[in-house]
């Protein structure tokens, strides 16, 4: 069922909107400013991340670069090291080099295509930034508001379709409060991330609970529609702690490396075949896109570091770029290192 953007009635939709918002939003530091650059930082962190998982790493981040030239002034394994646990790293070296084109400009560029035109930012951002700290017009369409938007007007396609998001997009537009664009916005998502959730949607909490046609059939369970899932790639590798006098052994992944160049990492027990497996200190499981890894850790005897292959001192650790795999092990070990660099 297609369902024409008038039924939605904008003006009420607006208001009960925008009247939730007002006592329900949850107080996030990014929500006190409309710097542009503390919001892009925000939204870049917040891509596949949870929000409590963000906010420490925000406030971190911010006080290290409070502007752009800050960031772009930055050595690599400085502000890698400063991101190190958030993951999905490729955004860190995103972010940093749009602080050099807004370095390069002079100033952050104030609309919607000089903003989209940022390395690393998309759509979705570009509508945050311009809507919520320059007040533009553009509605945004994340995962939360996909949701929202599928279950209130019954959408019955696959949301991830062009021209199912075409669609929603469109309605996005028209519902979007021109007068308080940025606020609408930051509701949407908020109603998507709070009460509008992917399970057990807390239906009797929503403000827009009378204008749902999901709620209205009963099929706010089944909605959105998504395509199925290809099963995950499970694969085991087993990582060795090595350690003499006080030092670690560790390898830092190579520029020419598909992911993570210049993160550092436990060697993997195929890099030292040799080397005597004396103690299984503990395992975890580790995701990344569809491949679903059962990491071993294991105390190893000392060896000749291997070519590639480095001493790192315990107190040094802080301060380097450390693949997450690498965190979750040193933590498993009883080493755990601090999110903060010394």
């Amino acid at each position: 069922m297609i369902v024409s953007i008038r039924m939605l009635r904008p003006r009420p939709f607006r208001h009960l909107l925008l009247e939730w918002y007002q006592s329900a939003r949850r107080e996030l530091p990014w929500r006190e400013t409309r710097d542009p650059w503390r919001i892009l930082l925000s939204e870049v962190m917040l891509q596949q991340t949870r929000v409590a998982a963000v906010v420490p790493f925000y406030e971190r981040f911010i006080e290290r670069y409070p502007d752009p030239l800050a960031l772009a002034q930055a050595p690599e394994a400085e502000y890698l090291a400063l991101w190190s646990g958030l993951g999905y790293y490729a955004r860190a070296r995103n972010l940093w080099r749009a602080a050099r084109a807004i370095a390069f400009l002079g100033r952050f560029p104030q609309t919607f295509g000089g903003i989209r035109l940022l390395p690393g930012v998309g759509d979705y951002t570009a509508a945050a930034v311009a809507s919520i700290a320059f007040g533009l017009p553009h509605a945004v369409l994340d995962g939360n508001v996909v949701r929202v938007l599928s279950r209130l007007t019954a959408e019955a396609g696959d949301v991830r379709a062009t021209s199912v998001r075409a669609r929603l997009k469109e309605i996005a537009q028209t519902l979007l409060d021109r007068r308080r664009p940025g606020d609408f916005n930051q509701a949407l998502m908020e109603l998507g991330a709070t009460v509008c959730l992917p399970k057990n949607p807390q239906c009797l909490l929503c403000p827009l609970r009378e204008h749902c046609l999901a709620r209205a059939q009963g099929i706010e369970d089944q909605l959105p529609v998504l395509p199925r899932r290809r099963e995950a790639v499970k694969l085991s590798v087993v990582l060795c702690l090595v350690e003499r006098q006080g030092r670690v052994l560790m390898r830092q992944r190579g520029a020419g490396e598909k992911r993570l160049a210049g993160f550092w990492e436990l060697p993997e027990a195929r890099f030292l075949p040799a080397a005597e497996r004396r103690e299984k200190l503990g395992e975890f499981r580790h995701s990344i896109t569809r491949h679903d890894y059962l990491i071993e850790v294991w105390r190893t005897a000392p060896v000749k570091a291997p070519k590639g292959f480095h001493w790192i001192a315990a107190d040094e650790l802080p301060r380097l770029p450390l693949a997450t795999t690498a965190r979750k092990a040193l933590a498993v070990a009883g080493q755990p290192v601090p999110e903060t660099p010394a």
